[in-house]
Parts: structure tokens; C-alpha cells; sequence
């Protein structure tokens, strides 16, 4: 493949061997040989030795750590919240796999917190900072002030909740119940 070549490739098409190349945007290393993640042009820099592939439809959405993503609690447990991530921050584009993330207590929020329960409940929609991905594992944090609980449902009637004067405070619109949560800055009331 030269240099001034425009070839089009698909998804999983081989463009060469990591002996030749280094894997660049678009591509991936299987086992030793390097290939296309999208569909779209080779691009080859001899003088750096990189191989990519600029994409005719954009890239798809993979999460990397310092995304920002929208999620909704799925459940609790005494020491993670799971969270079915839905979409990454200022991207159009869909998430090109389907992501699940964890929020340790530990990264729920800067103070203390005795459980996991006063900062999330089950159907909540959060927003967190990506810290860590090993493999299908997305570590996630909201202990930034624009991080944690967007919009929350009551657990009594399951009426949206709106934010009191108390810090991490929200309050059913129908029943009045009072329920702690980390609170984004971004709350939509």
C-alpha cells in the first residue's frame, strides 16, 4: 500500500502487520495484525510509520477516560451503584458498544459517606466523569459538583424531585418526601 494511495477499507480489513506499522485513529491490533475499526480511507505516514483510517461517517462513540457520560442507576449495592451509560457528553454520535459503569462509594463524592444510598437511587439519571476502563469495567466518578444526580423519582410515588435549600436535598413534587442525594450542579428541577 503506498503512500498516495486513496483505498477504502471496511471494518475489520487488514492494512498491514505491527512490524511495519504503528496502529493509528482507526485502526486496532489483532494478535499482530493491524486493522480497520471503520469505514473509510487508508492514511499512511511513512516518516512516523503510523497507519489510520479517516472515516467517511465520523467515528463511533468509544468511551475513554475524562469522557463525561449520561447514565441511569440500574442498582445498588453497599459499595457500587451500576449504571447503564446512555450517551457521552457534547457527542451526537451513539456509543458504538453498549456500556455498563460502576461508582464506588469511595467516588461517589468528596465528604464521607456512610452509604451508597444517600447519593443514588435505583432510576436516577447521573451524570459522571470516566476514571478507569479495564476491558468491559468503566470505573465512574461524581465527585466533581457538575457530576452526580441529574433528575431523580421519588421512591414512595415515583413523582420527579426537585432540589431544596439543604445541600444534596430533593423533594417530591406530589408527596412531599424529603431524600438525600448527590446532587449535580446541572439538577434539572
Amino acid at each position: 500500500m503506498g503512500e498516495n494511495e486513496e483505498k477504502i477499507v471496511m471494518p475489520g480489513d487488514k492494512l498491514g502487520i505491527i512490524e511495519q506499522y504503528v496502529p493509528g485513529e482507526g485502526t486496532y491490533d489483532d494478535d499482530g495484525e493491524i486493522k480497520s475499526s471503520v469505514l473509510g480511507n487508508v492514511k499512511i505516514n511513512q516518516k512516523k510509520r503510523i497507519i489510520s483510517v479517516d472515516s467517511k461517517f465520523g467515528k463511533p462513540a468509544l468511551l475513554k477516560k475524562g469522557d463525561i457520560v449520561y447514565g441511569q442507576i440500574t442498582d445498588i449495592k453497599p459499595q457500587r451503584a451500576n449504571i447503564n451509560i446512555e450517551c457521552i457528553k457534547d457527542n451526537p454520535r451513539p456509543l458504538a458498544l453498549p456500556y455498563m459503569g460502576a461508582i464506588h462509594i469511595s467516588q461517589a463524592k468528596k465528604d464521607y459517606l456512610e452509604k451508597l444510598g444517600d447519593a443514588f437511587r435505583i432510576g436516577d439519571i447521573v451524570q459522571a466523569k470516566v476514571v478507569k476502563i479495564t476491558g468491559d469495567n468503566v470505573d465512574l466518578s461524581t465527585v466533581d459538583k457538575d457530576c452526580g444526580v441529574l433528575k431523580a423519582m421519588c421512591t414512595r410515588c415515583r413523582d420527579y424531585m426537585h432540589t431544596t435549600n439543604k445541600k444534596d436535598e430533593v423533594q417530591c413534587n406530589s408527596c412531599n418526601r424529603k431524600e438525600k442525594r448527590k446532587v449535580s450542579t446541572n439538577y434539572v428541577n
